[in-house]
């Protein structure tokens, strides 16, 4: 992956500069699991390098198919007993019109994670991933990567009082707060429409499947 210019290491300030509006884009790709800070999952290294920010630009619904892995067997008295092994999931997603790149420059951030190129545009609205960028991540990760998804997900066990969910389960709208390890198990991109000097629009799908 083209690792200049660096990135300075990510924190939850950096990553919380990243965002364009009050809630992450809806997800990040890492090599790592990253760390907890205030509460809030870091990815470790450098953007770019060790990870990347997908856009929200033009990105169709988030699709999420719960699988449960079980062992049934019926009972000699006609009831079914099952035993449980684990619950994955398989995730795909799609983009149109999605900007190739998502800077006219290969842009740097600071520790605020505000880009510092000056004159540089920023093609995708929020300056995540452009489409080549998600290519690049793809044709370099054959095997697992870290899929971070922010969306109204809470572990109801957590936040659970008397019955009751608390008030504290919303503080989670603002982070990062399912993790997956998956592989790709589809990527393909179609050339919608071709720019001038700048980008192409692409119509992007990808689906991913957990480890």
């Amino acid at each position: 992956m083209d690792i200049s210019p660096s990135n300075p290491a990510a924190t939850s300030t950096y990553i919380s500069g990243r965002k364009k509006y009050s809630r992450p884009q809806a997800m990040l790709w890492s090599d790592n699991s990253g760390t907890i800070s205030d509460g809030v999952r870091i990815p470790e290294g450098n953007e770019k390098e060790d990870f990347i920010i997908l856009s929200d630009h033009n990105r169709g619904e988030i699709s999420v198919a719960q699988q449960r892995i079980e062992q049934r067997q019926r009972m000699v008295n006609g009831t079914m007993r099952s035993y449980h092994i684990a619950d994955k999931i398989s995730l795909s997603c799609s983009w149109s019109r999605l900007p190739s790149r998502s800077y006219s420059r290969n842009v740097n951030f600071d520790s605020y994670g505000q880009a510092t190129l000056s004159g540089a545009t920023e093609y995708t609205v929020d300056g995540g991933a452009g489409g080549v960028e998600l290519l690049d991540w793809y044709e370099s990760h054959q095997g697992p990567f870290y899929v971070y998804l922010g969306y109204d997900k809470y572990n109801s066990d957590t936040f659970k009082v008397a019955g009751n969910v608390t008030d504290e389960s919303f503080d989670y709208l603002s982070i990062y707060n399912d993790l997956r390890l998956m592989y790709f198990s589809n990527f393909d991109y179609t050339i919608e429409k071709r720019g001038g000097t700048n980008f192409d629009f692409w119509t992007v799908n990808v689906s991913l499947e957990e480890v």
